[in-house]
């Protein structure tokens, strides 16, 4: 069974620079722009911007 184009694998990228990142999928319907989300960078020790990359 193939997988549901609507709901993506996307990476989310740290924007502190330290490369660490979390996979997650998303809705196209709901979230159709880049997402960005803020989340716990453990490399830079706190809670930073993740944006979506491609």
């Amino acid at each position: 069974m193939a997988r549901n184009e609507l709901r993506p694998v996307i990476k989310l990228r740290s924007t502190a620079g330290t490369g660490f990142t979390y996979v997650t999928r998303k809705n196209r319907r709901n979230d159709p722009d880049r997402l960005t989300l803020r989340k716990f960078d453990p490399k830079a020790g706190r809670h930073v911007d993740f944006r979506e990359e491609r």
